[in-house]
């Protein structure tokens, strides 16, 4: 009996070890089938992040804001890519320019939007940037302006911008502009900071040559303040700061059509007026290549250059139709324009002479 008892009890115990074996099985059974499913399911989601990569865009902070480009076209370029499009606000487009100068390799930017004629050559001189390949003969560029390296896709034209209420007679010149220095307050950008700000060096430069260290001596006086970028003077001029402010012939435009409001005009001078043309370009460093080149394309086709006018307030360099009141602005008769190399070569110098006016 007690036998019997002893096998029962062995008979039962192997039982026991067996059903915990087994059970040990099916767990680990379960928890690979787990892990393989997980596993799975991380490789086919870095899959389709591999199909939906993101184009990291460096620009300026206006064409970037909420009011600016920037919203219509990633919301234009999204539908057809497949893609995440992220704008980067810098401070100004020189300040784009130098946040991937001192990143280097490691910039996360496949684009840097918002550069000017101005800047092309010193970015050319850096060797960041890669050849654009985007067919663009059917552009309307000033001066017929083309690089391998960037693409144009908006233009302007400097101008004193006043209000004609307040300023009945405007200046018609710069000489004219030194001549009522006492009487006239004007607001302009640092050259160092701002591209208009570089653009009315470039624009003395042109126009005068090696008599624009004397013709700024006369200015200076004028000049109540210099601020680091467009928006912090413009804003000054709106507040009754200054007689006239350092912007574009097409500034109006926005008071008209956005505020209903014609007091606001861009005074010509007879020197001509110095032509900003915004370009992009694609980093070399970039893994997007062809994706950053699909971007380019899209900028300046008609969807994307209709967008333009109204939100970034500049000339279109695609052939679209533009705002009604866009007929109403002045066009100038003389178009200033320096040679890239020859503004690379010489910008810190006629920067240097400028600032030398204001000591």
């Amino acid at each position: 009996m007690a036998r019997e008892l002893n096998l029962s009890r062995l008979f039962s115990s192997l039982q026991n070890h067996l059903f915990w074996n087994c059970l040990m099985l099916l767990r680990a059974f379960f928890l690979t089938l787990l892990s393989s499913l997980l596993f799975a399911s991380t490789s086919l989601a870095g899959s389709n992040n591999s199909q939906n990569p993101t184009l990291t865009i460096y620009t300026y902070d206006a064409f970037a804001a909420e009011w600016g480009p920037a919203p219509l076209l990633k919301s234009g370029f999204e539908k057809q890519c497949g893609c995440t499009i992220n704008f980067v606000a810098a401070d100004s487009s020189i300040g784009a320019l130098r946040k991937v100068q001192l990143e280097g390799e490691s910039t996360k930017a496949d684009i840097v939007l918002g550069l000017d004629t101005s800047l092309v050559g010193q970015a050319n001189a850096l060797n960041l940037f890669a050849p654009h390949n985007v067919d663009v003969s059917a552009l309307n560029v000033p001066n017929n302006w083309a690089s391998d390296n960037f693409v144009p896709f908006d233009y302007g034209y400097l101008a004193m911008i006043y209000n004609k209420e307040l300023l009945p007679d405007p200046p018609t010149s710069f000489t004219d502009l030194a001549q009522n220095s006492s009487d006239i307050k004007i607001v302009i950008q640092d050259p160092r900071s701002s591209t208009p700000g570089l653009g009315l060096v470039l624009w003395l430069q042109a126009a005068y040559a090696e008599k624009s260290a004397d013709l700024w001596a006369e200015i200076a006086p004028s000049v109540i303040t210099m601020t680091r970028g467009w928006s912090e003077s413009y804003a000054l001029f709106l507040d009754g700061e200054a007689d006239m402010v350092l912007s574009y012939t097409t500034s109006p435009a926005y008071h008209k059509i956005v505020e209903s409001d014609e007091r606001y005009a861009a005074a010509l001078f007879e020197e001509g007026q110095y032509t900003q043309i915004e370009v992009a370009g694609i980093l070399q460093s970039s893994p997007n290549k062809q994706l950053a080149q699909d971007f380019l394309t899209y900028l300046i086709s008609p969807e994307a250059q209709k967008i333009i006018p109204t939100t970034n307030w500049m000339y279109p360099v695609a052939n679209v139709e533009l705002p009604p009141k866009f007929a109403q602005l002045p066009i100038p008769k003389t178009k200033l324009l320096l040679d890239d190399e020859q503004v690379n070569e010489n910008s810190s110098a006629w920067i240097a002479q400028m600032l030398a006016a204001f000591q």
